[in-house]
């Protein structure tokens, strides 16, 4: 049990960081709300909001980088610049729905990114760390082991909680960013809230059922390729929970990621942007 934990700690605690500086500069950037205006304006004052519009719809596609700039439904962004993070939506609007193929399509370009074999191999050393699971013992080939558990733990989750319930329940496997717009606190609790809540191929909100039911799924079929020692019920329900945990903070990190990303790419005193 303990070796899940640590597990678990190690995994969460960069997202953790992430989240808290951005929401930090998030919180602190906020502009107060604008007084109440009169409905009857005059001609020049109508010209004027309409200008005003003009220009802060114009900042708001200034905001995406033009590298991670998407086609309508599909995302090219990166987490950190390197994270793939192709089923996130910045400034979505309505955009068609996803066929089965295009499900599958962006779950495999996010789960054999080459990235990803480097994020696989760090898990695999932090479990190799933690000696977990101890029956695998130390070496490099208890290290190929660890490696193949966790890529396998990866792969089968976003299959299955992204590509294959999606295209049987009808469900939109993208996340759509709520936006720097909302209060910090409102955009956290629809961060959280997307586990159990998302958005149907025909647009209206839904149950998440495939997030549920991809995930204790993938758990299951892990228990396929774990040692002996950890094939129980109680394992399954763990790694049920730590990827539901993992999720729902990857989620958080999306949501909160373009304004680390502004404030990263904020130019220095002096410079234009």
């Amino acid at each position: 049990m303990q070796s899940y934990r640590v597990r678990g700690i190690c995994r969460a605690l960069p997202w953790l960081l992430a989240v808290g500086y951005g929401g930090e500069s998030v919180a602190w950037g906020q502009n107060p709300a604008p007084p109440a205006q009169s409905t009857t304006q005059s001609p020049a004052s109508q010209a004027q909001s309409a200008a005003q519009n003009q220009a802060a719809s114009g900042q708001a596609n200034r905001s995406i980088p033009n590298n991670y700039k998407q086609t309508p439904g599909r995302s090219h962004d990166r987490l950190f610049y390197a994270m793939p993070n192709f089923l996130t939506l910045e400034h979505a609007g309505n955009v068609p729905p996803l066929t089965p193929g295009e499900k599958f399509e962006l779950v495999a370009k996010e789960s054999f990114d080459p990235v990803d074999f480097l994020w696989y191999g760090l898990l695999a050393g932090i479990d190799q760390w933690a000696d977990s699971p101890a029956t695998y013992g130390q070496g490099w080939d208890a290290y190929g082991k660890r490696y193949g558990q966790e890529f396998g733990d990866g792969v089968i989750q976003n299959f299955m909680s992204k590509a294959i319930f999606p295209s049987l329940l009808h469900q939109d496997p993208r996340y759509y960013q709520m936006g720097s717009g909302h209060k910090t606190l409102h955009r956290l609790e629809y961060a959280i809230s997307r586990f159990l809540l998302t958005r149907g191929d025909n647009g209206n909100p839904e149950f998440n059922y495939s997030e549920i039911f991809g995930s204790v799924t993938a758990a299951g079929i892990s228990m396929s390729y774990y040692p002996a020692s950890e094939r129980s019920v109680g394992t399954v329900m763990r790694v049920w929970g730590t990827q539901i945990g993992y999720d729902t903070l990857t989620t958080v990190l999306k949501e909160f990621w373009p304004d680390l990303r502004d404030k990263l790419r904020k130019p220095k005193t002096g410079q234009t942007p």
